[in-house]
C-alpha cells in the first residue's frame, strides 16, 4: 500500500509504503529511504523510533531509521583526498567534521520507487558529483523487503562514475520493549576487538581487543553506559553472517542481526533530544532506544590500516544487512 505522507522541503511529495509478510509489517518512507515503523505480532509496541508525520522528519530526525550516506558515520576533518586530489566535503558536525554524508545526505533526500509488491520496495537515489563535496557520481539502489520468517532485509546496491568512496548504512534506532529506555535491553556483538574513541567519537586509528573491557559483548549482557563504537566483526566484507543479538528481559522479543559488513556500530541514543512526539506519542529523550549499524569502519580514509571504502567505476558495491525479529522463549 502506497499513501502521501507529506512534502519535502523542495515540494517533492513523500511517499509511505506499507509492507507485510508473516508476522512482520514495517513502513518505508521515500524521505530518506526510511524505516517509519516496524511492528511484531503479538507485541503492541513499534520496534524502532519513528515520527506520525513529514514535519516532525524535517524537525527533529536524527537519521531515524534513514539509510545514512554518502558515508555514513565520521570523516575527519571534512577531507578525502583521491589519487592526488584533495576534496573539502561538508562540515556539518562540530563545524569541521563530516557526519553521515553532509548536512543534505541521503538522510535528507527523496528517494525515487523504482518497484513495490506486498513484501518489497525497491528505492533509487541519484548522489551527482561535487554534492556535499563527494567526487563523482554514484548511483544507489536499496531493497527494503520482508520475510516469512519474520525478517526485515536491506540490499544496498551502488555504482560511480568516477574513483569515490562509499560507505552507506541503515540508521534506526530500537527499542524492543515498551519502558522508555534500553537498560532492560541484553546484547551480544560477536566481535573480539573494537575501535577507541577520542573526543566527538572519532576513532583513535588503534585496533584493540575487548577482553577484560567494557566492549565485551561476546556473551549476551546488560547494556550500561554510553556507546557511540565501531566493532570490528572482520578485515573486509565477508558473506552473510550472524553478528549480533539484542533482546529485551521486560518484552521477550529479539533481533538477530546477519550482515556483509566488517563493522557494526553501537550507539546508545544518549544524544537523543526531540521535541515532537513519537509514533507512541511520547518525547524521546536520550537512552530511548539505540543504533547497531552494519557498515564499513568509520573515518577509514583517514585511517590506511582500516579497511578501505572506495568505489571505482569498474566495481559495483553491495551490502546485505538483515534484521530478524522474534518472541523468545
Amino acid at each position: 500500500m502506497i499513501q502521501h505522507f507529506g512534502m519535502s522541503p523542495e515540494n517533492q511529495e513523500v511517499l509511505a509504503v506499507t509492507l507485510g509478510s508473516g508476522a512482520l509489517t514495517a513502513t518505508i518512507l521515500t524521505w530518506g529511504a526510511t524505516l517509519q515503523n516496524c511492528r511484531l505480532a503479538g507485541h503492541d509496541h513499534p520496534l524502532v523510533l519513528g515520527f506520525p508525520n513529514m514535519e516532525s522528519y524535517l524537525k527533529d530526525s536524527a537519521c531515524h531509521g534513514a539509510i545514512a550516506g554518502r558515508v555514513i558515520n565520521r570523516i575527519s576533518d571534512a577531507t578525502l583526498t583521491l589519487e592526488g586530489k584533495t576534496h573539502h566535503l561538508d562540515p556539518n558536525f562540530l563545524n569541521t567534521h563530516t557526519l553521515h554524508g553532509g548536512h543534505r545526505g541521503y538522510d535528507r533526500r527523496n528517494w525515487q520507487i523504482t518497484d513495490h509488491g506486498p513484501n518489497f520496495v525497491d528505492l533509487s537515489l541519484n548522489d551527482p558529483d561535487g554534492h556535499m563535496g563527494f567526487p563523482g557520481t554514484v548511483v544507489v539502489q536499496c531493497r527494503y523487503s520482508l520475510t516469512s520468517a519474520n525478517e526485515l532485509t536491506i540490499d544496498l546496491h551502488a555504482t560511480s562514475d568516477a574513483h569515490t568512496v562509499f560507505n552507506a548504512g541503515h540508521h534506526s534506532y530500537f527499542c524492543l520493549d515498551n519502558s522508555g529506555d534500553i537498560f532492560s535491553h541484553e546484547l551480544m556483538i560477536c566481535a573480539d576487538h573494537y575501535l577507541p574513541s577520542r573526543k566527538g567519537d572519532f576513532p583513535t586509528g588503534d585496533i584493540e581487543a575487548v577482553n577484560n573491557t567494557t566492549f565485551d559483548f561476546r556473551n549476551m549482557r546488560l547494556i550500561e553506559g554510553h556507546y557511540d563504537h565501531n566493532f570490528c566483526l572482520a578485515d573486509n566484507r565477508l558473506p552473510p553472517r550472524h553478528v549480533a543479538t539484542l533482546r529485551s528481559r521486560l518484552s521477550g522479543v529479539g533481533m538477530d542481526i546477519t550482515t556483509t559488513e566488517p563493522g557494526l556500530q553501537l550507539y546508545t541514543g544518549h544524544h537523543l533530544a526531540t521535541t515532537s512526539p513519537g509514533l507512541t506519542g511520547s518525547i524521546d529523550g536520550p537512552f530511548s532506544a539505540l543504533c547497531l549499524e552494519p557498515q564499513m569502519w568509520p573515518d577509514a580514509p583517514t585511517h590506511s590500516q582500516f579497511p578501505k571504502i572506495d568505489l571505482m567505476p569498474s566495481n559495483a558495491y553491495h551490502q546485505h544487512s538483515a534484521f530478524r525479529f522474534y518472541h523468545s522463549a
